[in-house]
């Protein structure tokens, strides 16, 4: 959903940013070469050296590709390319209204932004990888012949779309490259179905996740089957936790030391940031020498939370009315978002609805 925004907070959380471990690792180990192919497309995320991570939520897996888009862009550049969904109808071959952007990520090394594309609606609709320059000239990325390694997920849930909700559909909700592992958010074949996974890169032995259990104050009660809809890893101190933000819309953290294969964990609630509404894209990043949320939202619109608070941030244990815990202003101007990344220092890159059937894909100053 966005390339790996990694937060650092110290004593004072004062921060910097990590991107990648800067060790003398050969990321393409054990990739092959071949066509790839994918029931669905989305999540997205990039990992070291222009590896592209694509979650396929249908067939349960996550995919690193080797894009070869490795080298590094200089000097601050914009993006703007207007109805980009009218735009790659056209390149399609289809209609506007059979075009769904499910997902974008922006390259960190390049700066190129990678869209996951579905062309048609339902069982039938075709997932194309489209990546998008400064220039702002869409084209689609082929997958006939490129490294690749598969990590196929053991406890996915079954693929039943008999009930109202196929449940293997979130299987994979979201995903980033920390360190040297690939976490991933999502639902499981267990009791307790929210869970994240934490999987060694480059991928071996693919074991199962840790189940998790937070309390909801707009619910009142501790839920263990609703997914993380958007996570970030940042870490408090010297620990690693990962704050992960639900639908309507508790925020949470969880040590990464806990996510273990077969644990069973409860997170920290923090936040609960308003009901009703369903979390899209969260970043981290730093102005004026502070350190900031970006969390974008279908219905209550862009989030800004200060960092600062979250290391003395207590923990919600009882029925929330409105909203508690961790403050956040919201970013008026910044209407439609649909989708957000990190473009460089100083911007975001987002998907922004400006009518009922038009996208822009556009760089906008960070707030």
């Amino acid at each position: 959903m966005r390339n790996l925004s990694f937060l650092s907070l110290a004593a004072c959380l004062a921060c910097q940013v990590t991107l990648f471990p800067a060790k003398a690792t050969d990321w393409t180990s054990g990739m092959t070469e071949g066509k790839v192919t994918f029931q669905s497309m989305g999540p997205l995320a990039f990992g070291p050296e222009g590896i592209l991570l694509v979650g396929d939520a249908l067939s349960a897996t996550v995919t690193a590709i080797a894009t070869g888009d490795t080298e590094k862009a200089e000097g601050a550049k914009t993006i703007k390319v207007e109805a980009i969904n009218v735009k790659l109808a056209g390149m399609l071959g289809v209609g506007a209204d059979q075009i769904l952007i499910d997902d974008l990520a922006v390259n960190p090394l390049s700066r190129k932004a990678y869209l996951a594309v579905s062309r048609g609606r339902g069982p039938e609709a075709k997932p194309i990888l489209v990546r998008v320059g400064s220039e702002g000239m869409p084209e689609v990325v082929s997958l006939e012949k490129v490294k690749h390694a598969v990590a196929q997920l053991p406890d996915a849930p079954a693929d039943d779309d008999s009930g109202r909700r196929n449940p293997r559909t979130e299987s994979i909700t979201d995903l980033a490259f920390f360190q040297d592992r690939v976490l991933i958010a999502g639902l499981a074949n267990e009791e307790f179905a929210s869970s994240f996974r934490a999987i060694p890169f480059p991928f071996k032995n693919i074991e199962g996740g840790t189940t998790v259990e937070i309390f909801h104050g707009a619910h009142g009660r501790f839920e263990t089957r609703s997914p993380v809809r958007t996570f970030v890893p940042f870490t408090i101190g010297e620990e690693p936790h990962l704050l992960a933000a639900y639908t309507c819309t508790p925020l949470v953290q969880f040590p990464v030391k806990s996510l273990k294969p077969g644990a069973q964990i409860k997170g920290k609630t923090i936040a609960e940031l308003g009901n009703r509404n369903r979390p899209l894209d969260m970043i981290v990043y730093q102005k004026d020498g502070k350190d900031y949320l970006l969390l974008a939202n279908n219905n209550r619109g862009i989030m800004k939370i200060d960092a600062s608070q979250i290391a003395g941030a207590g923990s919600i244990e009882d029925r929330v009315r409105g909203t508690g815990g961790v403050t956040y202003n919201t970013i008026d101007s910044w209407e439609g978002i649909r989708q957000l990344d990190q473009l460089d220092d100083a911007q975001a890159l987002v998907l922004r609805a400006t009518s009922e059937d038009s996208q822009n894909l556009e760089s906008l100053a960070l707030p």
